[in-house]
């Protein structure tokens, strides 16, 4: 088996959907490290290969072949980050769409054997697949400090006594919900839950809290887990998630203060005043 050499000043991004691989590019490559990145196939804007220095489209489901490219350019440290859509993974014919490689068996039957397939136990059964072939998963917010939600109210826009007292309200069923890994947000009006994150994500839970409560004025909590690993699954919100918030009804966005990240932090606040939207960093 052919030996890589560690390069220095180089780091892997093994990279999803969305604007958050873009920013950990922009950040890595802003220290003077070169980024080699295993892009996953229907899901990464194959624009980003226009921001690092190696771009590789590889398969979701195939992590040996992530694994080979990434250790063909001699990388250990890597960052994974973007969106995968689990409930893709429940589809009826999903072995045959996603052709699975031995590690991704091997992953599957022997490291989830018996286990809850729930994100955090997956994604901590993934890293431990990735570390058998030398890639090392690192904090995935170490190149977008800057993108962290602040401390307090982060807009121009201040939230009404009714908002804070949703918040208060809100904020320990969230961190309940994240502790069972059931989701990461909750949707709450007059001190009422409207709607609860699970599979479908932050943005269709949304639109279903806009459905559920057409008066509106309803406010978002998300947090992070209470035992949050940092290397992946790290709550974020952006611009799309102002525009979802607004198009249904709501008045607040509560986040996690150093927890969360901001897409295009200082766009997303100037949108959420726009719109609207009063954005609380805890």
């Amino acid at each position: 088996m052919a030996v890589s050499i560690t390069e220095p000043g180089v780091v892997g991004l093994i990279a999803g959907g969305g604007r958050l691989p873009f920013m950990v590019a922009s950040g890595a490559k802003e220290t003077g490290r070169r980024v080699v990145c295993v892009g996953l196939a229907g899901y990464v804007d194959t624009a980003l290969a226009k921001e690092v220095d190696v771009f590789y489209e590889v398969a979701v489901a195939r992590p040996g072949s992530w694994i080979r490219r990434l250790r063909k350019h001699g990388v250990t440290d890597t960052i994974m980050v973007g969106t995968v859509t689990k409930s893709h993974l429940f589809t009826p014919r999903r072995i045959l769409r996603y052709i699975p490689d031995w590690r991704a068996f091997r992953m599957y039957y022997w490291r989830l054997r018996g286990r809850s397939k729930q994100t955090d136990v997956f994604l901590t059964a993934l890293a431990d697949e990735l570390a058998t072939g030398g890639i090392r998963l690192e904090n995935s917010t170490m190149y977008c400090e800057q993108h962290l939600a602040d401390s307090g109210v982060m807009t121009k826009h201040q939230p009404s006594a009714q908002v804070q007292s949703d918040i208060e309200f809100g904020w320990p069923l969230a961190r309940q919900l994240g502790q069972m890994d059931i989701g990461q947000a909750i949707a709450v009006r007059e001190r009422e839950v409207i709607a609860v994150e699970a599979i479908e994500g932050t943005a269709e839970m949304i639109k279903r809290a806009g459905q559920f409560c057409k008066a509106g004025g309803w406010t978002l909590i998300k947090t992070a887990k209470p035992r949050q690993d940092p290397r992946f699954d790290v709550p974020c919100v952006g611009p799309d998630t102002i525009r979802d918030l607004a198009a249904s009804g709501a008045r607040c966005l509560a986040i996690e203060a150093g927890r969360t990240i901001v897409i295009d932090k200082p766009q997303t606040v100037a949108l959420a005043d726009q719109l609207g939207i009063c954005i609380v960093g805890r």
